[in-house]
């Protein structure tokens, strides 16, 4: 789509969860799952693993690391990938705070890396 040369362009600002922006259900879940991800991915591609060493250390196959680095989330849950960077030598922690009062919406899951 070609934009015309004095047309405006709409543009909406981003909530910072592209899930939110596009009305995913629970964005919230798949933007850490997404963080978590590519945390994972990161460590495997630094430490110069091929996917069936990785798959080994992860103690999945293949074809299911080759899903992760391509961002195919729907068959690892949270609790799965925090295991995976368990097997990655790295520590998770998990906090718990009071809710932000001025949002409306119910609490909130982040992933933030040290």
């Amino acid at each position: 789509m070609a934009v015309k040369k004095n047309e405006q362009i709409k543009i909406t600002k981003s909530s910072g969860n592209v899930f939110e922006d596009l009305g995913i259900p629970e964005p919230d879940k798949y933007l850490a799952k997404a963080s978590l991800a590519f945390q994972i991915n990161s460590i495997i591609e630094g430490k110069g693993l091929k996917q069936s060493e990785a798959g080994e250390i992860l103690g999945i196959d293949q074809p299911k690391v080759s899903a992760l680095s391509r961002g195919l989330l729907d068959d690892f849950s949270i609790e799965r990938l925090i295991d995976f960077l368990n097997k990655l030598d790295r520590d998770v922690e998990i906090v718990v705070k009071t809710k932000q009062t001025r949002r409306k919406t119910h609490g909130h899951l982040s992933v933030v890396f040290a």
